[in-house]
């Protein structure tokens, strides 16, 4: 019998290389089967004629192939088929990469049905491994439109395909899915989708593979949608309700003088940054564990409020409260994504704490480090210790303040009386991380997890679902406002020589590129996006040859990365070409401009966090945008991006404005694609969270909902990275 967890070859014979396709693919059962949804719809309604195909556009088309061919690429020798298709109104040329078996599958004369995107190949309006269909015939074209409707208006699924597997086969195989299966159990109880007018699991499967109309696949999207929302904010409520019943070190805030401690910041506190002290402390003073997400913009002081939240916690004595204990002190550990952050923060507490004579330590994977110290030297006030020496003082409690990377949730490092953990950059670690540094005692510590990415609300609120929230939305006094200037390809080298000023001043620069290496140019567009390498050798010959230019790139090993970084920080780099792998991380105060090159290919919010970069200091911050602004879209997103100063505007815009597909760019979440589309409707995101408390309240293990529980597992180890 086959079941929704049945093998896929127990339902349908695999060839072996569509069995890799599938795997790759991650498909191995009927259910990971039918949830591989189609990425859109063909109707007949919708085609698109050859003669009004313009570069950029998604469409579909039917024609007639009057050539094909099977041959390699000339220069790097990949595998091809090329063909020319023809409608009623013109030719088209055709190129399917590493697919030469089409050549051998569609014949002269033979008609088909393409969907892709349409692209300048050779010069040549083309279709790039457009998605295939073969048609028995071609529709008659009528005199309104070049193609009248099917009769049936029967809508074609289509799939993503991998090599061996096409959108056809996938038809064909969920078809007999669901002609096969006998019961599917829908895990969403029913109250729940009455409610919300939501169809059962086997419909929305039906609808979404096989809809009759359009509203059938919507419906079955809309199902789909809430569905994985519902079972995130489910999964996150669940935590919530699992960390509150753990015991916390209740910590005194109010006896203590925080105001002195604020009192020698170098700066006044923000509104921002006052409110969310208040509500930490106010958090602090409980018995059950803090769990509070502090998200700020580079730049608003989310250090300086982590350090009053470690100052309230480290003076308080272990079991003070309980006059339990009259010495020693509360421990904080402070984890940050890389040795250079982490060594950063280590310097900034030691400004922050060196009145207290309180110690602080640094660990990470090169070495650790301690202060204060006896043996300093005139340069430096700490100095390097032993790891072994450092895991018996924080064992013995006798080091309050420890900063570090993933060296911090070693099994061989331990704390005595972990009272707070404060996890920088949250997105950038697992789940299970953030438990691991939660459960190093016998209390669970107060969790503060920070990030300066800007998150739009509805994001915030699924992915999230386990934490308060508490926004720094204004920056400190002092800070120069951006410019932000779009740069046409006739200006670049005013721009050069603006930066060269600069540089002459002693000032630092960024040179963001979309690419590591320079592409194939064989392949779709490939040429637009500049790379890494290749604008780092041309910046260096041609433009700034008497500057010293490093590179870095994702592909390159965590020390090679962790080295170019201190040479930029410590100014043996004058100007540094990367890809996105800075948007996250080193804070160098002395780097006060960006070049963004392919602006458009970043979304708003990963812009603004490069952006970012240069807003680390009083002098005046540049960044310019070297974009191909073809599209109407685009250049609306890159104004709203010159004029908007503020992260969590940017971070809406960007997903009010992107398109489901390039929403793809986000999956560092762990969210699918309708998940990401559902994110835009704060009606829908809302009420999966309502759904998942109320659940949680009346049935807090989920004991009468056995099914749910099952498929919610999957969500609580879902690591939003």
């Amino acid at each position: 019998m086959i079941t929704f967890e049945s093998k896929i070859d127990s339902l349908i014979r695999l060839k072996e290389d569509t069995r890799r396709a599938l795997n790759k693919l991650n498909i191995f059962t009927v259910k990971d089967l039918l949830y591989h949804y189609p990425t859109r719809y063909a109707d007949a309604s919708s085609f698109v004629s050859i003669a009004n195909l313009s570069e950029g556009q998604n469409a579909t088309i039917r024609g007639t192939i009057k050539k094909i061919v099977s041959k390699k690429s000339w220069k790097t020798k990949t595998a091809l088929s090329e063909a020319v298709v023809e409608d009623v109104s013109g030719t088209i040329n055709v190129i399917w990469f590493n697919q030469p078996y089409l050549a051998k599958m569609l014949g002269i004369g033979q008609t088909v049905e393409l969907t892709g995107k349409v692209s300048i190949y050779k010069d040549k309006l083309s279709l790039v491994n457009p998605n295939t269909r073969e048609e028995k015939t071609l529709p008659i074209d009528s005199h309104d439109s070049l193609f009248a409707s099917d009769k049936d208006g029967v809508l074609t699924p289509l799939y993503k395909e991998s090599k061996g597997v096409s959108s056809e086969w996938f038809s064909h195989a969920i078809a007999r899915a669901l002609t096969t299966i006998e019961n599917i159990p829908d895990h969403i109880p029913n109250e729940i989708l009455k409610k919300y007018s939501l169809p059962s699991l086997k419909s929305a499967f039906i609808y979404i593979h096989n809809p009759k109309k359009f509203s059938d696949a919507l419906k079955a999207r809309k199902r789909f949608a809430f569905d994985e929302i519902f079972q995130i904010n489910l999964a996150r409520t669940l935590e919530k309700q699992k960390m509150q019943k753990e015991k916390a070190y209740s910590i005194e805030t109010k006896s203590l003088d925080i105001e002195n401690f604020i009192s020698r910041f170098p700066f006044p506190l923000t509104k921002a940054q006052e409110k969310s002290i208040d509500h930490i402390m106010k958090d602090l003073e409980k018995d059950s564990p803090m769990s509070r997400l502090l998200e700020g913009d580079v730049g608003s002081g989310k250090t300086a409020v982590a350090a009053t939240a470690v100052y309230a916690t480290v003076m308080n004595r272990p079991g003070a409260k309980e006059n339990k204990q009259s010495f020693g002190s509360l421990q904080v550990a402070y984890m940050a994504p890389t040795e250079i952050l982490a060594t950063q923060h280590f310097e900034s507490f030691i400004k922050y704490f060196e009145h207290t004579g309180i110690s602080i330590a640094l660990i990470t994977g090169s070495g650790c480090r301690k202060f204060p110290t006896k043996v300093a030297s005139s340069q430096t006030p700490w100095t390097n210790i032993s790891r072994s020496q450092l895991q018996k003082w924080i064992a013995n409690g006798e080091i309050p303040i420890v900063i570090g990377t993933h060296a911090l949730i070693q099994k061989s490092l331990s704390f005595k009386h972990l009272a707070l953990a404060i996890i920088d950059e949250q997105h950038r670690f697992g789940l299970n991380q953030r438990k691991s540094i939660a459960k190093k005692d016998s209390h669970s510590p107060h969790l503060l997890s920070m990030t300066a990415t800007p998150i739009p609300r509805t994001l915030a609120l699924t992915i999230y679902g386990d934490l308060d929230l508490s926004l720094l939305d204004e920056m400190p006094k002092g800070r120069k406002q951006i410019i932000t200037e779009i740069v046409l390809p006739n200006k670049r080298e005013e721009t050069y020589t603006k930066i060269k000023s600069l540089l002459q001043e002693g000032r630092q620069a960024y040179v963001i590129c979309p690419r590591i290496n320079e592409p194939d140019p064989e392949l779709e567009k490939a040429v637009i996006a500049k790379s890494v390498t290749e604008e780092a050798k041309r910046l260096q010959r041609d433009i700034f040859p008497e500057y010293k230019i490093g590179v870095l790139h994702s592909k390159m090993t965590k020390d090679q990365k962790e080295s170019v970084m201190e040479d930029f920080y410590e100014h043996k780099i004058d100007i540094l070409v990367a890809t996105s792998v800075v948007e996250v991380g080193v804070n160098v105060p002395n780097a006060t401009s960006i070049i963004i090159e392919g602006a458009e290919r970043f979304g708003l919010a990963q812009l603004h966090q490069l952006r970012g970069r240069v807003m680390r200091s009083s002098h005046q911050p540049y960044c310019y945008l070297f974009a191909d602004a073809k599209t109407e879209k685009t250049k609306e997103r890159m104004k709203l991006f010159t004029q908007a100063k503020n992260g969590f505007e940017l971070a809406e815009y960007d997903l009010s404005l992107r398109g489901t597909g390039e929403l793809t760019g986000l999956k560092q979440w762990g969210i699918s694609d309708i998940g990401m589309e559902a994110l835009r409707n704060t009606k829908l995101v809302e009420a999966a969270q309502i759904s998942a408390k109320e659940l949680v309240t009346k049935d807090p293990e989920l004991k009468n909902h056995p099914l749910l529980k099952e498929t919610v597992k999957l969500y609580e180890q879902m690591h939003f990275e």
